[in-house]
């Protein structure tokens, strides 16, 4: 629209602009905008059930779709009478050729794809479309209405800026369809990126952003900049938030600090809620079931990988996909929640009286302490 080109010419030409390296768009068609308003309807309307299979109403279907459609399974035959037959795949088995993991009726004339650095040892493409891309939007906004923050950007005002803050940083302008193009923007805080270190703080004051999201690392940057932002709501993702600066953040900016727990594979998954203990699953066509090392259910409440089954991106359908992070999930006030979310592989620890510690506890005992980040070596 003509308020989305003056909304880019304006993020891009600002006087305190950074240089931005990237060019990303939404790629969306008119019919997409409509497909993507009808998902968030749905989202917000539907109920997620609790994490057990005969609950997954959609899960038959799904998986005779995938057996037929995907050529990795495919190749093993029928569909499976239940899911514990199947077994579990991980990110390097993607990583191995995602190609084999792209249904054929994906329409790959509007494929896309991109490669997340991630920290686990295997480079992965991603395959993806537009519609998908949009859809993420419809869980950020459940997860906002949990804390009683609906969003209301609209054309002419800026809806997201997404904050990093590392050398080098995939940054760009672009604007949100389906919420009347409203801008949004991949900042880099990081000094390089910018004419002058105050740029950053005159820059987002004058966007003055509906929501700001990053990492626990660039909202550390964002406190020192001293800004007089006001934003509705901070969405974190990527790492764990440590209490200490979601206190810090909640005092800084007078909003709700909402902690994502977020996959490139499979979008957002669940989000921190403190008066339900843990991490609030987002998709009600998503079924999470938590494994041991031997790709075996463990008894309920007992900690484990955290795996899962469905998912919003058609171009990428995930059957029993181990995500490398671990928990344990309880039904909690009819919402299925992640209990003592770990975003890496358990390590454990030996005391000098012989027992064993799993890095969980490290992580409870330091919380008190009100830090932003620790690092323990032993």
């Amino acid at each position: 629209t003509e308020g989305g080109r003056r909304m880019l010419q304006r993020l891009r030409e600002h006087r305190h602009a950074p240089l931005f390296r990237n060019q990303s768009g939404n790629r969306l068609t008119s019919a997409d905008v409509e497909t993507v308003r009808a998902f968030e309807r749905e989202v917000a309307e539907a109920v997620v059930p609790e994490q057990r299979e005969e609950f997954a109403l959609w899960l038959p279907e799904y998986l005779a779709r995938v057996y037929r459609d995907v050529p990795f399974y495919r190749a093993m035959g029928g569909a499976p009478r239940q899911l514990s037959d199947v077994p579990p795949v991980s990110r390097a088995d993607l990583a191995h050729d995602v190609a084999r993991f792209v249904p054929d009726s994906a329409p790959v004339e509007r494929l896309i794809n991109f490669l997340p650095s991630g920290t686990t040892g295997h480079p992965l493409l991603i395959a993806s479309h537009p519609v998908v891309a949009a859809s993420s939007l419809a869980f950020h906004a459940r997860a906002l209405r949990r804390f009683g923050v609906t969003l209301r950007a609209s054309s002419g005002d800026v809806g997201v800026v997404l904050l990093g803050y590392q050398r080098k940083c995939f940054t760009y302008v672009s604007v949100t369809p389906t919420l009347n193009d409203a801008g949004l923007v991949k900042l880099n805080l990081y000094p390089d990126d910018w004419r002058s270190p105050d740029d950053r703080r005159r820059y987002l004051e004058d966007l003055s952003p509906e929501v700001l999201a990053g990492d626990p690392i660039s909202f550390v940057e964002l406190l020192r900049l001293e800004t007089a932002l006001k934003p509705r709501a901070l969405l974190s993702t990527s790492m764990t938030l440590l209490p200490g600066l979601r206190r810090e953040l909640e005092e800084a900016f007078e909003c709700p600090v909402v902690d994502l727990y977020s996959l490139n594979e499979a979008g957002p998954v669940a989000a921190f809620d403190a008066q339900s203990g843990g991490h609030v699953l987002l998709q009600h066509r998503m079924l999470v079931e938590i494994l041991d090392a031997a790709g075996k259910p463990v008894p309920p409440g007992k900690r484990g990988e955290v795996t899962l089954t469905g998912g919003f991106n058609f171009c990428l359908p995930l059957v029993r996909y181990r995500t490398g992070d671990f928990a344990s999930i309880e039904q909690r006030s009819a919402e299925p929640v992640l209990l003592g979310l770990e975003g890496r592989t358990p390590v454990r620890f030996r005391t000098r009286a012989g027992e064993w510690l799993n890095n969980i506890e490290v992580t409870h005992a330091l919380q008190p302490l009100g830090l932003r980040q620790f690092q323990l070596r032993q």
